[in-house]
């Protein structure tokens, strides 16, 4: 209450209301507290353990991709009680985004619609500074994606390049082919596309593993598609030996936005928070169904308290994803969310 009541009504007024100067503000603070991160450790992290594609992660509570699309604030992350964290999503080339405005908050909704664009200092630039700082101390997902200027046909050698340049860094993967954000992006879903790109990326990254374990490598799937197009991406990922799914991205409906509120329905961009939470539950459980549970699921969208993670965990998720519900209602939902999916545990 104290962070809704006081510190997010601080933050808007100091940024002039504009919510991609809160985030930017937020972060590089973020960033410069990340250099005494390491002292605090994981004082405010939740232990409960649990080891999902071959990972150990501290707990079941990560962030999501797009907070820190650049990894800017990787200590400070783990230091807030984070178990993982996923960044990006970075393309091979540097890019802008977007066209401004392009975030919007919708806080009678506990929703956000972005149309950000990727908006990303490019997989080489995120390379160097991994390669200068070093990781986490959590597990660290890195979440690909194509360049806006490169033409689908070319996106397959987009997608490796970035592999390639990031390898040695992430623990696991993420393919974003389900932004809204990215013209044509989401026919990277159909069954040829997809099938063409998993297979690459599986041989990639089976020839950069050697001898050792290939990174594991996850598809991040739209809570847009329809049960026939979800089962089809299903069965790829399943052929292609996908280590699990992510689900799910924003989504372009707009149902669930309140009335006082209904005059950025019409803001194009993907929305996420709480009008995608039984949606999302929805998607995690078609997911575990229909693989009879063999896929690993980190369930996202619409986590805006323990009550919600626990909707995804009991639909089939082994792990969840924080982003607009940390963004509404800063850092102390990590550790509500965190407990609560601890407790649970314990009973």
């Amino acid at each position: 209450m104290f962070f809704d009541k006081i510190i997010r009504p601080a933050l808007y007024r100091l940024s002039y209301h504009d919510p991609e100067l809160v985030h930017e503000r937020t972060i590089s603070v973020l960033a410069r507290l990340g250099k005494v991160a390491p002292a605090v450790g994981g004082a405010l992290r939740i232990d409960d353990p649990v080891t999902v594609l071959g990972l150990r992660f501290p707990n079941r509570v990560g962030l999501a991709a797009g907070m820190d699309k650049n990894g800017r604030a990787l200590p400070a992350w783990a230091a807030l009680g984070f178990g993982f964290i996923e960044v990006g999503t970075v393309t091979r080339l540097a890019q802008p985004g977007n066209p401004k405005p392009r975030l919007f908050s919708l806080p009678a909704s506990d929703a956000v619609i972005n149309r950000m664009g990727f908006n990303n200092d490019g997989a080489e630039a995120l390379s160097a500074k991994l390669a200068r700082d070093g990781k986490p101390g959590v597990p660290l997902g890195i979440s690909i994606g194509k360049s806006k200027v490169t033409p689908l046909e070319d996106a397959v050698e987009d997608y490796r390049f970035s592999l390639r340049a990031l390898y040695p860094y992430a623990d696991y993967f993420a393919v974003n082919v389900s932004s809204p954000n990215t013209p044509g992006l989401r026919q990277l879903q159909d069954r040829a596309a997809l099938g063409e790109l998993l297979g690459e990326l599986r041989t990639t990254v089976t020839e950069l593993a050697g001898s050792g374990t290939p990174t594991p490598i996850l598809v991040k799937v739209a809570p847009d598609l329809t049960d026939d197009a979800l089962g089809e991406l299903l069965e790829v990922a399943l052929e292609h030996g996908v280590a699990g799914i992510i689900a799910t991205n924003t989504t372009l409906a707009r149902d669930g936005i309140a009335p006082a509120e209904s005059g950025l329905a019409g803001q194009g961009g993907g929305l996420s928070g709480r009008p995608l939470t039984t949606r999302a539950a929805q998607v995690v459980r078609f997911v575990h169904d229909h693989t009879g549970g063999s896929l690993p699921i980190i369930g996202v969208g619409g986590i805006l308290g323990p009550d919600d993670a626990a909707a995804l965990v009991d639909a089939g998720a082994s792990l969840v994803q924080l982003y607009t519900g940390f963004a509404l209602h800063g850092p102390g939902l990590v550790r509500r969310v965190s407990r609560g999916l601890a407790a649970r545990r314990s009973r």
